[in-house]
């Protein structure tokens, strides 16, 4: 008995070129703060936008700090808890070096990177300017792009 369902030969598929590059999946619209807003504006921010965490620029747009919920959450542990006077501008409460990834990197060395550092977010500053964000998530997002063939 002969072949019964033969669909003639496999031509190959063109190869879709999908890019690694992070700033492909970078977020560019971001949530920021100025270092001399408040804890409880910044709190009240977090909980709106459902975030974890924003970059803190100054009024030229340049990457000064990182502020999360873990941030607020030592505020308050450390000041309002003990009823403690204190400052409540963000400058002093922010991460202040921040680590930065470059928009070129490749995904797969920055969530290498998420690892090793054990961060949920990194800016990517260009040209001394805060240029967007790559976050956990957006490393997610962006292996759905690929096909279960190209994790090989």
């Amino acid at each position: 008995m002969g072949i019964k369902s033969f669909q003639g030969p496999m031509v190959p598929q063109p190869n879709e070129k999908i890019s690694l590059r992070v700033c492909d999946y970078m977020t560019r619209k971001l949530i920021t703060f100025k270092p001399e807003e408040s804890v409880e504006t910044v709190i009240m921010a977090l909980l709106k936008h459902k975030i974890s965490g924003a970059p803190v620029v100054n009024n030229n747009n340049e990457l000064v700090g990182i502020i999360s919920e873990g941030d607020c959450i030592k505020y308050i542990s450390e000041k309002r808890y003990h009823n403690l006077p204190s400052n409540n501008s963000i400058g002093d409460h922010m991460v202040k070096n921040v680590e930065t990834i470059d928009g070129n990197m490749n995904i797969f060395d920055a969530a290498n990177k998420f690892l090793a550092e054990k961060r949920r977010r990194f800016p990517i500053v260009e040209n001394g300017k805060l240029a967007g964000q790559i976050s956990q998530k957006d490393i997610l997002k962006a292996t759905l792009k690929f096909k279960a063939n190209d994790w090989k």
